[in-house]
């Protein structure tokens, strides 16, 4: 076992590699995975020291209480690098803060900012040369924390398990979007944990959609839960609505997460004297936008595809095709954020990390 000096993590080299099996130039996104994760186990109500060990299986109870209670949370980041090889992270400490807003709402041990950055930090250092430098690709992050504590018991376990796993992906989404506007099916409700990212959040979007794939769509537009009156989110992602000039989005509550990605867009937008509206936004609003001719834009925003922009929605039977514009605010937002992110360009806001 090899230690790290002065860093409390611990690594155990893999003895091979799989590195030479991959195709940098093809990759599909997080279905790749690199040779180490980290690994930080919580026991006797405090976490131990992280590891980062060889990529492999874990073994679990089949009582662990992930299996039937759902304590999981994750979070999604991404490492940059640069044309001198040096290794970016963009807004790692929102990401830490994020993961412990998830944990407290899941009744989950909340993870020390010195295990969750030491720990990714190292792992990054010891699978260094798996993150792509392909233009467009980057390493994808996955940090997430499960229940590991055994029992039926309803409550919330005494042993979890928070791991780090890296994915090197190439794009998120290709092409053109096509969504359609949820009348029926929520993603999240008041008082639930819509804002946090928990598993389930996500496993119970997977019906809804499917039934939308099955129509034609890429995916759905989520509306509130009381009147499915209000656009909410894109898929997995916050969503952006251009009507004229004016790039507006929903305010985050308990329904809605408070992406990262939707942060940066908000700030560099404002910075760009683009007309910004943080608001509720009708359905009834986005269509007569769209008959009229005034809705120029709608796109997704996330870490995994920062911004997807959307060709297409449909509701209660009708689709609308959006403008294809030679400017777009999608285009050269995407260009603003991307650039900080593989150092191409000064970072005024103060996002970009060194890893």
């Amino acid at each position: 076992m090899e230690t790290t000096g002065k860093n409390f993590v611990t690594v155990e080299k893999s003895t091979t590699s799989k590195i030479d099996q991959i195709d940098f130039d093809n990759l599909s996104f997080g279905s790749v995975f690199t040779d180490h994760m980290l690994v930080c186990n919580y026991k006797n109500g405090a976490w131990e020291a992280p590891q980062v060990v060889p990529y492999g299986p874990l073994t679990l109870d089949p009582s662990a209480k992930i299996f039937h209670y759902g304590q999981s949370i994750f979070e999604g980041m991404k490492a940059y690098k640069d044309t001198e090889e040096k290794v970016w992270l963009f807004r790692p400490l929102d990401n830490h803060k994020r993961l412990n807003i998830s944990a407290k709402r899941l009744a989950i041990p909340e993870i020390p900012e010195e295990f969750f950055m030491k720990g990714l930090k190292t792992l990054l250092k010891t699978d260094e040369n798996w993150i792509p430098k392909q233009d467009g690709s980057s390493l994808y992050i996955r940090p997430f924390i499960f229940a590991s504590g055994q029992g039926f018991h309803a409550s919330p376990a005494d042993e979890y398990k928070f791991m780090i796993c890296l994915a090197p992906s190439g794009a998120y989404f290709s092409g053109k979007v096509k969504v359609l506007i949820e009348e029926k099916y929520s993603r999240s409700a008041n008082g639930g944990v819509g804002y946090a990212k928990a598993g389930g959040n996500y496993a119970g979007q997977f019906y809804p959609t499917q039934l939308a794939v099955e129509k034609g769509y890429n995916q759905v537009i989520w509306t509130d839960d009381n009147t499915h009156e209000y656009i909410e989110e894109a898929g997995a992602m916050n969503i952006f609505i251009r009507i004229n000039d004016t790039l507006i989005t929903g305010p985050t509550s308990d329904r809605i997460l408070d992406g990262i990605t939707r942060k940066s867009i908000l700030e560099i937008a404002k910075d760009q004297n683009i007309n910004v509206e943080v608001r509720k936004i009708t359905v009834s609003e986005v269509v007569e936008a769209a008959k009229n001719g005034s809705l120029k834009e709608m796109f997704g925003a996330g870490t995994a595809a920062v911004i997807s922009p959307i060709a297409t929605f449909g509701y209660k039977g009708t689709d609308y095709d959006l403008p294809e514009l030679p400017e777009s605010y999608a285009s050269s937002l995407k260009k603003l954020i991307t650039d900080i992110q593989y150092n191409r360009s000064e970072d005024k806001f103060g996002w970009r990390f060194e890893a």
